[in-house]
């Protein structure tokens, strides 16, 4: 049994990098996540807005799409997904490219959990506003298949407290292989843990400032940061974050003793 202060905790991203799996696979594996001991940790399927199309479930299925192309494609992703049989879209992950008129994110239906993306660069502020400004959510990118898609503790410090600040909930997406801050043995990058994200968004919205959360991003003992973690009480601050590996984290959550073996 997954205890409810994890629940929708990993959103289903098997077919992004690195994992990659060819969307069919995806969706016999995320069907069968849906159906496991562990089915509480799991949320949607995270799935590209031109994609959805491809999706022949013979069930029915959660499903997030992603607007890598920005907010102008919503509309006919979901057109697309309402002629798709099965499918229930619970939320819209929307990238705001360079160039693209900010306005445009109000043209985005509202029926829905909406989360844009925040930019690493000097419109930051002004995403931020939006996002702010329309009731959205926000979306950092925690990783990627590069080192520079990591953001370091202060960055992303930085990001967590204006989210708490503003009373905005986010999301994280790639990156977050383990419950632990840690450097991956094959890649070298430095990864941040997904447990020191659900503490700093805790700590955040206690009002804790950059500087504190800069601290927690940084702890690297996991059985610390679970013993915390157990501590905290009430509803999670960090909405979820997007998984290629759903075992990965849930096996980190059961060796840690916040999750009883399944």
């Amino acid at each position: 049994m997954i205890p409810k202060f994890f629940h929708r905790l990993c959103d289903d991203a098997a077919v992004f990098p690195p994992g990659d799996a060819p969307l069919d696979v995806a969706v016999r594996q995320h069907l069968e996540h849906r159906a496991s001991a562990f089915a509480d940790l799991v949320g949607p399927l995270v799935v590209p807005m031109d994609r959805v199309n491809e999706l022949d479930l013979g069930a029915r299925m959660e499903v997030a799409l992603t607007a890598p192309a920005g907010p102008g494609t919503v509309e006919a992703g979901l057109r697309a997904a309402d002629r798709t049989a099965g499918v229930t879209v619970v939320s819209i992950e929307v990238a705001v490219p360079e160039g693209t008129n900010i306005d445009a994110l109000r043209t985005i239906t509202q029926d829905l959990d909406i989360y844009v993306e925040i930019p690493r660069d000097d419109r930051r502020d002004d995403i931020f506003d939006a996002v702010d400004e329309f009731g959205y959510r926000a979306k950092f990118r925690t990783g990627g298949v590069t080192a520079d898609q990591y953001p370091d503790e202060r960055e992303l410090a930085a990001s967590i407290y204006e989210a708490a600040r503003r009373e905005v909930h986010f999301k994280a997406t790639a990156g977050l292989h383990h419950a632990a801050r840690n450097t991956d043995p094959d890649s070298g990058f430095e990864q941040h843990g997904f447990l020191n994200v659900i503490l700093a968004a805790e700590a955040a919205h206690s009002g804790a400032r950059v500087g504190e959360l800069e601290k927690i991003l940084a702890i690297r003992d996991a059985d610390v940061l679970a013993g915390l973690v157990a501590g905290i009480e009430g509803q999670r601050a960090f909405a979820s974050f997007g998984t290629c590996s759903i075992r990965e984290p849930l096996d980190d959550l059961v060796r840690l003793g916040l999750v009883p073996p399944l």
